[in-house]
């Protein structure tokens, strides 16, 4: 199982709001669906980042939350900046279950009627009653959702053992962020769902730093409150047993002082930094300043760690975890890192140990990384908002996608790609070379015509397209992009559609495809470029790289709603990588990619039928590609792999695989880039 799939595997008694129930109805634009969501934490402005996510998928949220809320050990006060959706309300208490709303703004809200009530509290607290009550008070009869994080099974005294049980048997479902809290709600009498949605991160703000191996001093970070549950004198005690470690405690907390005087007692005070609390943009430097992040949490009989955020953080800064088997702990963190007893220092020694160990870090390192792309808000957002269809009355299906064929040369391919696909569906071409014959096919064949007015590239034709699309009001649609040296029947899109209709985690969808005549497969699943891939690549070792890939453009069918979060394809890529880009974009974002078991050929090799152009044009793509996602460094790692791999094969290879393999030792010897800007542009088809 990859880690993605495995965020995605939850406890019996609660589900995900994944591929099976992804069928639910899709939004009716004449009615978007609006939420009202009260929540005290909100009041974190990073935390708002699932509400922005549901607006924009078109859900017209308004969120309540406090003016004024205690998060880490500090008062936080409500700062709206550009969420207009959002508006604070005093509250009277400071524990999550003992509070109360000023009932104005939510009596004023409910006033609005919404067709859903999200309250993000838990089914227990006295806020849960208050808004319940308020809603009956005002008339509102649309279906309320609840939230609950609660791991261990309690029995609450009255009155809050009656506000549980009538708010569960109301609720038409809630959504909990570890599996024992969805089998504890259903155990105590949920009439609806218990759906598992995790909390998020923002791969846009917190990521990874360019860096090296952990050096000679390895650096542990801890991220949280300082109380005596979160177990920092074990992770300590730890620490002190190797002179080579060192600690940065990040947070605050009723035992920071206590923790000093430890440190002082274990003699490593000076390999010990207490930095206090942070967040944004220098939480994120703390994190990648260190080699590995610490959970050392410490079960209590009342408590046990929730979801553990800072684990995802962490990952999504491509730190390994090294985490107390505790709570959701172990859930959240994976493949990303090492799981230890808690409270016991020689488990947590040879824990932080493994994680360090040269030859383990870079594995951890890149299973983190693709673990966190399962906790964005994006992805967060895209399956809450599942829920919430799945609970209002169905709407319309997806209508057919718009059919975009970028065409240059020979019409020829053109007339025979458009037999194919038939006559049922939209689709507009896009003319890179200005020929009055591709003009005259696509009006033979009910398509709409487009003149690029010259070589605008794959993407610039693409995008051309989609702005061809929106001007005409069909921006909503799906759009599948299709090579006129392609072959597909409308019965075959017709079976991407539905593939991409059963799973709203899937961002783009690929078909199958054969070589016209011969039959043999078309390789259409490829890895994405990475330095370290590439080394993989020259070392032999390619086949351990295709974990996380991507389809390649000639059939490929993007889901309207990733368009619109992502945008076109960047033109930069004149040809080549194009693709690639966008669906690594979609990656990050928390999207997935698949390839449909449908049947399509592809000839490919279109640019003309010399490869020095195709390959100028490929590894000049490749560059741009590199550059982008992983900067200098990167590229230079990534060129130097392949430098090194062109030049075993052209001691290696004989015949037109030996040109091909000097050619390529050139062109990242001389730099693709350069050399491709030394020479006429070709074709924009594959």
């Amino acid at each position: 199982m990859n880690a993605v799939n495995a965020a995605n595997t939850v406890n019996p008694g609660v589900e995900r709001a994944d591929a099976s129930h992804a069928a639910a109805a899709q939004a009716d634009p004449q009615h978007p669906l609006r939420v009202l969501r009260i929540s005290h934490s909100a009041v974190v402005a990073e935390w708002r980042q699932r509400e922005r996510e549901l607006r924009a998928l078109g859900t017209e949220v308004a969120l309540i939350t406090s003016r004024v809320w205690n998060e880490g050990g500090v008062d936080v006060s409500l700062e709206p900046g550009g969420d207009d959706f959002v508006s604070g309300a005093r509250t009277v208490g400071r524990h999550p279950s003992l509070f109360l709303y000023d009932p104005r703004p939510i009596w004023r809200a409910l006033g609005e009627r919404p067709d859903l009530i999200d309250i993000h509290e838990e089914p227990n607290a006295l806020a849960t009653a208050e808004v319940l009550l308020l809603r009956r008070l005002r008339g509102v009869r649309a279906p309320y959702l609840l939230y609950s994080a609660q791991n261990i099974l309690k029995r609450y005294p009255i009155p809050f053992r009656w506000i549980e049980r009538r708010a569960l048997a109301g609720a038409a479902a809630v959504h909990v962020c570890n599996g024992e809290a969805g089998e504890i709600v259903t155990g105590k009498g949920l009439r609806g769902v218990a759906r598992y949605l995790p909390l998020g991160v923002r791969l846009e703000l917190f990521g990874p730093a360019a860096r090296g191996l952990p050096g000679a001093t390895r650096v542990i970070g801890y991220f949280g409150r300082l109380e005596s549950h979160k177990g920092v004198d074990v992770l300590l005690r730890a620490v002190a047993r190797h002179p080579e470690w060192r600690l940065d405690i990040n947070g605050l907390g009723s035992q920071r002082e206590a923790l000093r005087a430890l440190a002082q007692h274990l003699g490593v005070a000076d390999r010990v930094r207490f930095r206090g609390f942070a967040s944004g943009e220098e939480l994120v430097r703390r994190y990648q300043a260190v080699d590995v992040a610490a959970v050392p949490s410490l079960p209590r009989p009342g408590w046990l760690e929730q979801f553990c955020r800072v684990a995802v953080e962490a990952m999504a800064c491509g730190l390994p975890v090294v985490g107390s088997d505790s709570g959701a702990i172990p859930e959240v963190i994976g493949d990303a890192g090492v799981i230890v007893a808690p409270g016991d220092t020689d488990a947590w020694e040879r824990g932080l140990a493994e994680a360090l160990d040269p030859r383990r870090w870079p594995e951890l390192r890149e299973n983190a990384l693709v673990r966190a792309a399962a906790f964005t808000w994006a992805r967060v957002a895209r399956e809450q908002r599942a829920l919430y269809d799945e609970i209002r009355p169905a709407a319309a299906p997806r209508e057919a996608p718009q059919v975009v064929v970028v065409a240059y040369g020979d019409p020829e391919p053109l007339a025979e790609c458009l037999d194919a696909l038939g006559g049922g569906l939209p689709v507009t071409v896009v003319d890179n070379s200005s020929l009055a014959r591709t003009r005259e096919v696509a009006c033979e064949h009910g398509a709409r015509y487009v003149d690029a007015g010259g070589n605008r590239g794959f993407a610039g034709g693409v995008n051309l397209a989609l702005a061809e699309l929106s001007s005409r009001g069909l921006a909503g649609r799906d759009v599948l992009l299709l090579n006129p040296d392609a072959r597909i029947s409308a019965a075959g899109v017709a079976a991407m559609q539905a593939r991409l209709a059963q799973a709203s985690d899937l961002a783009a969808v690929g078909a199958r495809q054969t070589e016209p005549g011969s039959g043999a497969p078309v390789r259409v699943w490829w890895p994405f470029p990475t330095p370290w891939g590439a080394w993989l690549e020259a070392a032999g070792l390619g086949r351990l790289n295709l974990r996380r890939g991507f389809a390649i453009g000639s059939v490929l069918l993007l889901r309207a709603e990733a368009l619109a979060q992502l945008g076109g394809l960047d033109e930069r890529f004149f040809l080549y990588s194009e693709e690639t880009d966008w669906q690594y974009r979609a990656r990050r974002a928390g999207w997935r990619i698949e390839v449909a078991d449908v049947a399509a050929t592809h000839e490919g090799a279109g640019t003309g039928g010399d490869p020095r152009v195709r390959e100028a044009h490929f590894y000049a793509s490749a560059e741009r590609y590199v550059r982008k996602h992983y900067g200098e460094v990167g590229w230079q790692v990534y060129r130097a792999a392949n430098v090194v791999n062109a030049g075993i094969r052209s001691l290696l290879l004989r015949g037109e695989r030996l040109a091909a393999a000097r050619r390529r030792l050139a062109a990242f010897a001389r730099g693709p880039v350069h050399l491709q800007t030394s020479m006429r542009p070709g074709a924009s088809t594959r």
